[in-house]
């Protein structure tokens, strides 16, 4: 294996020589490595992409490309440092953007940055203030970005075409899982005007659509050695849609007292004061460019994609389990009723979660 990846990392254009490519990480969707070349050469990152969520892959690295150049554009021009304060894609010899192997997978490369503090997740409302100001920052970089991006993740986050794929797997039923849960389908059926609604202004382009990274947690973002943000990176995911549901998915994720899948109810709430937080990062470095739409919709936002997901756990379960791993047959219905627990803790401090937003857009 070793050779193996040898070999696929001197297709790129690597300075120094190659003398370790060792794994990095988990690898959930990318299979990660760094290449070790010595002290006098920068090291790298190495990834298989996964083609069988990511289509098509060139389109992808085209739009990793165009955010990487514009973002270093914009960092130079400030004074920074646009090899650190960006990510720096590395070609193949044959100034491809990713390399294609014998069994047609996929491989990039991009500079590693070192000297960098990563955190997996935001604890604590200092961190997820310094998370809010790493997507406030990133999206103020590309917020003039008019080029548009590939739509290599259709449908994402576009709850028509949710409500679509929930519809027809209710038609089939095709495990006869429906009818034990009327309770948790009404949860979906009872807010579909609503989300709709929201959606509809995205459609219209009152919200308008910008670039956005799609994949917000903390350890995207890393920091300098004094704590403050450097750069965004996994960059897979940037599209073109709302900041907004940015904006959203990092509070499912940053502000939840539980688990993803906490079988204990009471464990799961959503944490004001996390949102506080992450919320005054964002605005501080955002509220240049967003509109006021935006900053009226930023609450609500966390709503709409915790809902969202509450839809898509409880469609795979009626569906069979097909699309998320589970660990049990429950495992989706699980799912389910924590981020519908969170959904409602949102819900019931909604207010608080809107006069946040005004205090710090003011």
């Amino acid at each position: 294996m070793q050779n193996n990846l040898t070999e696929i990392a001197s297709n790129f254009q690597i300075e120094g020589n190659i003398l370790e490519v060792a794994q990095m990480g988990e690898g959930f969707i990318n299979d990660t490595y760094i290449i070790k070349t010595g002290e006098s050469s920068p090291n790298y990152i190495l990834q298989r992409k996964n083609k069988n969520i990511f289509s098509p892959i060139p389109a992808m690295m085209e739009n990793i490309q165009k955010v990487c150049i514009h973002v270093k554009a914009k960092v130079e021009a400030a004074g920074g440092d646009p090899m650190r304060e960006a990510m720096t894609v590395i070609p193949a010899k044959d100034g491809k953007l990713y390399f294609l192997d014998e069994d047609d997978e996929y491989w990039a490369v991009c500079l590693f940055i070192d000297k960098t503090i990563a955190y997996d997740n935001a604890e604590t409302p200092e961190l997820a203030y310094a998370g809010g100001r790493g997507i406030g920052k990133f999206q103020a970089l590309v917020s003039d970005l008019a080029e548009p991006l590939t739509d290599i993740l259709p449908g994402f986050h576009n709850i028509r075409f949710r409500f679509k794929q929930w519809d027809e797997v209710l038609a089939k039923d095709p495990v006869g899982r429906k009818a034990e849960i009327p309770k948790e389908i009404s949860w979906v059926e009872s807010r579909r005007n609503e989300m709709l609604n929201f959606w509809e202004l995205v459609e219209n382009g009152v919200l308008p659509t910008r670039v956005t990274h799609n994949d917000t947690k903390i350890n995207n973002i890393l920091f300098d050695k004094k704590g403050d943000v450097l750069c965004v990176i996994d960059l897979d995911t940037v599209l073109n849609s709302t900041v907004l549901n940015d904006f959203g998915d990092a509070m499912r994720s940053y502000t939840n007292t539980g688990l993803e899948d906490d079988a204990n109810l009471e464990n799961v709430s959503m944490n004001i004061q996390i949102f506080k937080a992450f919320a005054k990062g964002y605005i501080e470095e955002a509220k240049s460019f967003l509109i006021e739409k935006e900053i009226e919709y930023l609450a609500f936002s966390a709503k709409y994609i915790t809902y969202e997901q509450v839809l898509r756990f409880l469609m795979d379960y009626i569906d069979g389990d097909n699309y998320y791993k589970t660990k049990s047959p429950e495992h989706n219905l699980v799912r389910t009723k924590a981020q519908y627990k969170l959904l409602t803790s949102m819900e019931e401090q909604f207010d608080a979660m809107n006069s946040v937003v005004k205090e710090y857009c003011k």
